[in-house]
C-alpha cells in the first residue's frame, strides 16, 4: 500500500490488471455525434412540455434559454478538458483532477444516478407507449426485452453500438422534422395556442401565466432538452483522434440539440388543444399527430411507434454511458474492482449488466408506486446532473490556475468566463428547483444516495484506490508537479 496523496491509500497493480480493463474503438465525430445527440433526443418526445403547465410558453421558454446558455458553456469547458484529460471517467475525471479522490468519487455517483435513473423513467415511459400495439404483453416483459436488447447491444462491441445508435438517432431526428413539417404545412399551427394556460391571480396570461416562480418551476423539463449530451467525454478511450473528433461531436451535438428544442417547445405547444392541454400530456408528440390524423387506429399505431422509435434512440446511448462511468470508477478501485473487466469484447460488461439490474428495480419501483414516484425518480436525475455540472465547471477553473502544465489541443473560446456563467447557471437551477415543494423529495433522494455513497467511499474506497488507472495516474502526475 502507498499513501501518496493525504490519507487515501493506494495499491499498485501489475501489467495484466490494466490489460484485463481494456477499451478499444475508433468512433469518428459522426458516430461520437450520433452518441450524443441520441443519448438527449427522448426529451423531445416527452417530459419537456411539463413545463408549460408549471411555467406558461414563456415561461418554459425562459428556463429553456438560461439552460441552452448553460450547456453551452459546459459543452465548450467539456471539449477543452476532454482533450487535456482523455480518459473514460469524463466528469469524475476532471473532477477527481482538480478536487481531489472524494470530490471526484461523489460526481462519479450523481452521474450513474442520472443516467441509470433516466434510463429506467425511459423505459417504463416507453412500454405505457407500444402497450396498445401489444396489449397482451404484460410491461415486464416490455421492459425485459427493451433492457435486454440494448444491454446486449452494448455488450457485443462499441462498433454495434454506435452504429445502432447512430441509425436509431437519425430516425427519430427524421420523425421529429416530419411532425414540424406536417404541422405547419397542414396549418394545425396556431400561435394564439401558445397561450392558452390561465393565469394565476394578478399575473398575465399572454407573458408569465404563473409569474418568475413559474420560471423556477420550469427549469427542470428545460434541462430535459439538453439533458445527458455530457455523456461524450466517457467515449474519449474509444475514438481514434480524441483531439479533433471529441470537440466536433460535442460542439455540433449540441447545436443540433438546441435547433430541436426550439422547433419542439414552438411548435409541439400550438397545436390541438394549445399549451394548457399539451402542458398535461403524457405523449405531447402524440398530441400533435393526432391534431394531424384524427383519431383512430392509423392515429394511435403513428403515434405509438413514433414515440417508441424516438425514445428507443436513447436507451442504447444511456446504457453505455452508465456502463463507462461504472467501469471508470471500478477501474480506480471506487467500487470492486471485478466491475471493470472488459474480456474479448473489450466493452465492461459486469457493470453494464450491475447498472441493467439496478435501473430494473427503479422500474419496478415506478409501476408499483405512481406518477410521483417517477417524478421523484426524474427529478433527482436532474439534481444529480446539475451537482455534475458545478463541479465540472469549477474543475474547468480550477485546472486552469493548477494544471497549466496540461497539454490542451483545443480551447474554449468562452474560458474561465464561459465556465464561471455555466457554473452559476447550474447553481442557480439548483437553488430554484430545490425551493419548489413538488421537487423537494427528489433533492431529499440525492441527498440519501449521496450520505450512502460517503459512508461508503470513507469505509471502502479511500483504502482500494488503484493508482495507474489513468484517471489516478494523471491526478497523481499533477500533484507531483504541484508539488
Amino acid at each position: 500500500m502507498q499513501k501518496p496523496e493525504g490519507m487515501m491509500s493506494y495499491r499498485s497493480v501489475n501489467e495484466s490488471y490494466l490489460r484485463r480493463r481494456q477499451l478499444r474503438g475508433s468512433a469518428s465525430p459522426f458516430l461520437l455525434w450520433g452518441l450524443g445527440v441520441g443519448a438527449v433526443i427522448s426529451g423531445d418526445f416527452y417530459g419537456w412540455n411539463y413545463g408549460l403547465a408549471a411555467g406558461g410558453f414563456w415561461g418554459l421558454a425562459i428556463a429553456t434559454f438560461l439552460m441552452a446558455i448553460m450547456y453551452l458553456c459546459m459543452v465548450f469547458s467539456l471539449a477543452e478538458l476532454s482533450t487535456a484529460l482523455p480518459h473514460s471517467g469524463g466528469l469524475y475525471s476532471f473532477t477527481r483532477n482538480a478536487f481531489g479522490p472524494f470530490w471526484g468519487f461523489i460526481c462519479g455517483v450523481v452521474v450513474t444516478l442520472e443516467y441509470v435513473l433516466a434510463t429506467a423513467a425511459l423505459v417504463y415511459s416507453m412500454s405505457n407507449y407500444i402497450k396498445p400495439l401489444i396489449p397482451f404483453v404484460p410491461s415486464f416483459m416490455v421492459w425485459l426485452i427493451a433492457y435486454s436488447i440494448f444491454m446486449a447491444v452494448t455488450i457485443h462491441s462499441l462498433e454495434l453500438t454506435l452504429n445502432v445508435s447512430l441509425f436509431l438517432t437519425l430516425l427519430a431526428i427524421m420523425v421529429l422534422f416530419t411532425f414540424y413539417l406536417s404541422m405547419l404545412g397542414a396549418g394545425v399551427f396556431n400561435s394564439e395556442l401558445l397561450f392558452n394556460i390561465p393565469a394565476n391571480p394578478g399575473q398575465s396570461a399572454t407573458w408569465l401565466p404563473k409569474g418568475w416562480q413559474g420560471v423556477f418551476a420550469a427549469l427542470p423539463y428545460a434541462i430535459w432538452f439538453y439533458l445527458a449530451i455530457e455523456m461524450l467525454p466517457l467515449a474519449s478511450e474509444e475514438t481514434d483522434n480524441v483531439r479533433r473528433n471529441m470537440p466536433t461531436a460535442l460542439i455540433s451535438g449540441m447545436f443540433t440539440l438546441i435547433v430541436l428544442s426550439v422547433c419542439t417547445l414552438v411548435l409541439n405547444s400550438g397545436i390541438g388543444g394549445g399549451a394548457e392541454v399539451i402542458g398535461k400530456s403524457d405523449i405531447p408528440l402524440g398530441d400533435g399527430l393526432e391534431a394531424y390524423f384524427g383519431k383512430g387506429s392509423t392515429s394511435s399505431i403513428v403515434t405509438a411507434l413514433s414515440l417508441t422509435l424516438g425514445l428507443a434512440a436513447s436507451l442504447p446511448t444511456q446504457i453505455y454511458a452508465y456502463g463507462r462511468i461504472l467501469f471508470s470508477l471500478s477501474r480506480a478501485g471506487y467500487i470492486p474492482d471485478s466491475l471493470s473487466v472488459t474480456g474479448r469484447e473489450f466493452t465492461p460488461k459486469r457493470a453494464l449488466i450491475l447498472g441493467t439490474v439496478v435501473g430494473l428495480i427503479f422500474v419496478i419501483l415506478i409501476d408499483r408506486g405512481n406518477k410521483s414516484v417517477d417524478a421523484v425518480l426524474l427529478n433527482t436525475a436532474v439534481f444529480g446532473a446539475l451537482i455534475s455540472y458545478v463541479l465540472v465547471m469549477l474543475s474547468y477553473i480550477k485546472l486552469k490556475g493548477s494544471r497549466p502544465d496540461l497539454p490542451r489541443p483545443y480551447k474554449s473560446p468562452l474560458g474561465t468566463v464561459g465556465a464561471g456563467v455555466g457554473a452559476s447557471l447550474a447553481l442557480f437551477a439548483l437553488v430554484a428547483c430545490s425551493f419548489v415543494p413538488d421537487y423537494q423529495p427528489g433533492l431529499l433522494g440525492l441527498a440519501i444516495a449521496l450520505v450512502g455513497a460517503t459512508v461508503y467511499y470513507f469505509l471502502y474506497s479511500k483504502n482500494r484506490l488503484v493508482a495507474q488507472a489513468p484517471e489516478e495516474a494523471s491526478a497523481l502526475m499533477g500533484a507531483k508537479v504541484l508539488e
